[in-house]
């Protein structure tokens, strides 16, 4: 049975990117498959990295956060908001993040989630990155909403790229970062200004393409068999 873990930050819970979230959890339901769901503003979850994280500190005189996570992770004090999302990520075999675009960026809420949920050593640690991450063998996607037209976007948009441009620092830098296989993005465009019917079609087009997880393809990430011990391209790699 797959296993998916939805996780979504808007602020109103009528919006169209909340009803994108929960489309998805029906629609994955439907086919079977077992769904945690956190809604980071219903949960009230602090975004914010604090030294109170720990109960007990490896270094009570210097914080080193992925220190210190590790150091909770290997003596069971993870504070329980953390481990209420850590266990949800380390059950599920797919990760999906539903969200809006704010300034060419994730919420907030959804990097504070990441910056204290994606534990070291657990997730990823030393050379455990990429294909050796902690994630390797499962699959992340995101949903996102944004204010502006397709045709601002890409290579020739006046934005620039969105999944290798804007967005690569999560896609890549985080997602892929960890081990996960990351599937190309689904984008709901000119949400807040577009008609009722324009949502519906976007609306439609997210639930064909969660129905279709399978199919969608993914983004390409660096390989770690084309890299030496301390990630120094190979000859026979640079030559490609």
């Amino acid at each position: 049975m797959r296993k998916v873990h939805i996780v979504h930050a808007h602020p109103e819970p009528r919006s169209f990117c909340t009803a994108m979230a929960h489309e998805a959890r029906g629609r994955l339901m439907q086919q079977g498959a077992e769904v945690s769901f956190s809604d980071l503003y219903a949960l009230d979850f602090d975004p914010v990295v604090r030294a109170s994280d720990f109960s007990e500190r490896a270094n009570d005189d210097y914080l080193v956060y992925a220190l210190e996570q590790r150091h909770a992770l290997e003596h069971d004090i993870v504070a329980a908001d953390i481990r209420r999302e850590v266990d949800a990520l380390l059950a599920s075999d797919t990760l999906m993040l539903v969200f809006p675009l704010y300034w060419f960026s994730t919420p907030a809420l959804i990097k504070g989630w990441i910056d204290r949920c994606f534990l070291s050593g657990a997730l990823y640690g030393g050379k455990r990155i990429y294909g050796r991450g902690g994630m390797a063998g499962k699959r992340a996607v995101i949903g996102v909403t944004l204010g502006g037209r397709e045709h601002m976007f890409g290579a020739d948009g006046i934005h620039g790229e969105l999944a290798r441009g804007m967005l690569r620092h999560l896609l890549q830098g985080t997602l892929g970062y960890v081990g996960y296989e990351v599937l190309e993005p689904f984008f709901a465009w000119h949400v807040p200004y577009c008609s009722d019917a324009e949502r519906a079609a976007s609306l439609a087009r997210w639930c064909d393409f969660v129905d279709g997880l399978d199919e969608q393809p993914t983004l390409t990430m660096p390989r770690l068999e084309d890299y030496d011990d301390v990630f120094r391209p190979l000859p026979q790699a640079a030559s490609r």
